[in-house]
C-alpha cells in the first residue's frame, strides 16, 4: 500500500478532470457520491458510473466528472499490493475500472457503510487498516522474480530494458510477461512506458521551467519525437502543451 486519504469537494459547477496513467492502482470508497468515468480518447462515449470502484494500471488517461459534490476515501496501492488485497489476477482490472464489490465481494458494501458510520477520520483509517491487513494475510506472496523485476523497474523509473531484466533473472521474456500480466496487470514493456511517462509528467509539474530536452533525456526517451509520442498517447498533448493546458469542458475546467 502506498497511501490513502479522505477528500471532499464542492464546486459551483460540475467538474471534470483528466487523470493521467500512473504506476498505482486507485481505490475509491464512497457511499453516495457518484463519479462518471470516460476514456479520454473518446470523451463522447457513455461514461461508467460508480461510487466505490477500483482503477487498475492503464495506458490511457481517464476523465472523471461529478455534478459539483464529491467526497470519499482514496487508497493508492502498488500493483503487487492490489494483487494481495484483491486476491485476483491484475489483468482483470488493467486498462479499466470495476465496481468495488466485483473485486472485494459482498463485504464491500459493509466496509463502505462502516467507514461512513465511523466517528471520524482516525477511526475510518483504523477500519481500513484492519480490513486490508486481513485480506493480505490470506493471500500468497507474489513470485520473487516478479517482485524483484517490478522493484527494478520502479527504481529505474522504467529505464531498464526488458532484455536486461530477463538476463539478470535468468528467465525468458514469455515467463516474465505472463507473470507480470497476472501480478502487475501490464506486461513489463508497457509498464515501463507508464513509469517513464509518470516520472516525466511529475518533473514537468514540479519544474515548469525545465528544458524539455533535459527532461526527455533524464527520463530515458531516446529523442524528442519519442517523448512527444508518449505524451500525445498518455496525456493527449505534446509536453509543451501539457505544461499550459487546462482541460476544456462545457461542464467546467480543472488543471491536470
Amino acid at each position: 500500500m502506498r497511501r490513502y486519504w479522505g477528500y471532499g469537494e464542492q464546486t459551483v459547477a460540475p467538474m471534470r478532470r483528466r487523470e493521467l496513467p500512473s504506476p498505482e492502482v486507485v481505490v475509491i470508497l464512497s457511499s453516495n457520491a457518484e463519479l462518471r468515468l470516460l476514456d479520454a480518447r473518446d470523451p463522447t462515449g457513455t461514461p461508467a458510473r460508480h461510487t466505490s470502484f477500483v482503477a487498475g494500471l492503464t495506458e490511457a488517461s481517464v476523465l472523471t466528472e461529478h455534478d459539483g459534490v464529491s467526497h470519499g476515501l482514496q487508497v493508492n496501492l502498488t500493483p503487487l499490493g492490489a494483487r494481495a488485497v484483491f486476491g485476483m489476477p491484475m489483468h482483470v482490472i488493467s486498462n479499466g475500472v470495476v465496481a468495488l464489490e466485483d473485486v472485494w465481494g459482498r463485504a464491500a458494501g459493509e466496509l463502505v457503510e462502516r467507514l461512513y458510520e465511523a466517528s471520524g477520520w482516525p477511526a475510518r483509517f483504523d477500519i481500513l487498516d484492519a480490513a486490508i491487513a486481513d485480506r493480505i494475510a490470506r493471500t500468497e506472496a507474489p513470485p520473487p522474480a516478479v517482485a524483484w523485476a517490478w522493484t527494478r523497474l520502479v527504481a529505474t523509473h522504467g529505464r531498464i530494458a526488458v532484455a536486461q531484466l530477463t538476463k539478470e533473472l535468468g528467465c525468458s521474456r514469455k515467463y516474465l510477461a505472463t507473470h507480470f500480466r497476472e501480478q502487475i496487470g501490464l506486461p513489463p514493456k508497457p509498464a515501463a512506458r507508464v513509469l517513464r511517462f509518470h516520472r516525466a509528467a511529475g518533473l514537468l509539474r514540479r519544474e515548469p521551467g525545465a528544458e524539455l530536452e533535459r527532461v526527455a533525456m533524464d527520463c530515458g526517451y531516446y529523442d524528442q519525437p519519442h517523448f512527444n509520442r508518449d505524451f500525445r498517447e498518455f496525456a493527449g498533448s505534446t509536453p509543451g502543451e501539457f505544461l499550459a493546458r487546462l482541460l476544456p469542458s462545457e461542464m467546467g475546467v480543472a488543471p491536470e
